[in-house]
């Protein structure tokens, strides 16, 4: 009688310890934001609650990944590099391709989609309105259960504070620190009729938010289609989305399908295309004709490229 009277009065203290634990997390996320941010690391978002977003978008690494594809559930790796989230909140397409046009379309695609998350978007419901720690969540911020709409939102509410701002490029461009002699040679470059680089990569966050096929669609080892098969236009045939070049040192590899492994190897590439891709297809005409660069001239490119990271992401070896 003894054992079960103990029994009970452990079981009773576990309750209200763990009650306790919930109503602990609970007022320390009051918004939408801090919501989207813990269901960002949740790994109950996937079909053997293995993987989460950030498992593939690393915080430390610019929330893009180190590897040329990612890994999914089953061990099974993307069809495409992963991009960083951050700087999206003015993004007028996301992915690669361009297939959604929002935010909130796209934080659910990789929940859903059978070679990342892989799990039903109802199942993902039905999972969060389970768990007592999000149930309250979503009921004192949204006023509700949890819904497609309201995870959703939550998801875009997290991904629009991501908005990096504090880089040498910045101190530079706010008159508050000098780029040094490489560096500002670098700049000169980038923004010059040689290197061409600002005629894509422009505005606060370094993209035109365009489409552009850059030599890396051949229809061989390089078959990825692109944009094409979205829009289902010919001229799409081999396009991707601009990049942002923000915190682009932390972000490597590099290009849809994650083929450079370094700044360095990116900027050889655009340099003279054809010798590393000499089949290519649909290749943008700005392309067709090497730069010609100097090693100085890509080195300075380089050392440019590095100041538009964010010093929460620096690293020394940059």
């Amino acid at each position: 009688m003894r054992k079960i009277f103990l029994f009970i009065a452990s079981l009773s203290a576990f309750i209200l310890l763990v009650s306790a634990g919930f109503n602990d997390q609970s007022k320390k996320i009051n918004t939408k934001e801090a919501l989207g941010k813990k269901l960002f690391s949740e790994k109950i978002l996937s079909l053997d609650s293995t993987v989460s977003c950030a498992s593939c978008h690393i915080p430390s690494y610019a929330f893009a990944d180190t590897v040329a594809f990612s890994i999914g559930i089953n061990g099974i790796p993307t069809k495409r590099n992963t991009p960083s989230v951050l700087n999206m909140k003015n993004r007028p397409y996301f992915f690669w391709d361009g297939r959604a046009s929002s935010l909130e379309e796209q934080s659910l695609m990789p929940i859903k989609n059978p070679d990342e998350m892989g799990l039903p978007i109802e199942e993902a419901i039905k999972r969060l309105n389970k768990n007592p720690i999000y149930r309250q969540l979503f009921k004192k911020i949204f006023n509700q259960p949890v819904t497609e709409k309201n995870l959703a939102a939550a998801f875009a509410a997290f991904e629009k504070t991501l908005e990096t701002v504090d880089s040498k490029f910045d101190d530079w461009s706010n008159n508050i620190k000098n780029l040094n002699a490489s560096e500002e040679r670098g700049r000169l470059l980038f923004i010059g009729s040689k290197a061409k680089c600002f005629d894509c990569h422009f505005m606060e966050d370094f993209t035109n938010d365009d489409f552009k096929n850059i030599g890396l669609f051949n229809g061989e080892d390089l078959n990825d289609s692109g944009r094409i098969l979205i829009s289902r236009e010919k001229t799409d045939l081999g396009k991707f989305k601009t990049p942002g070049l923000r915190n682009v040192a932390v972000t490597a590899p590099y290009m849809h399908n994650g083929m450079f492994a370094t700044l360095e190897d990116v900027v050889e590439y655009y340099n003279e295309p054809s010798r590393f891709v000499s089949n290519a297809e649909n290749t943008d005409k700005a392309l067709l004709k090497p730069l010609g660069l100097t090693a100085r001239e890509k080195k300075d490119l380089v050392a440019f490229l590095k100041t538009l990271t964010d010093k929460k992401f620096y690293r020394k070896k940059m």
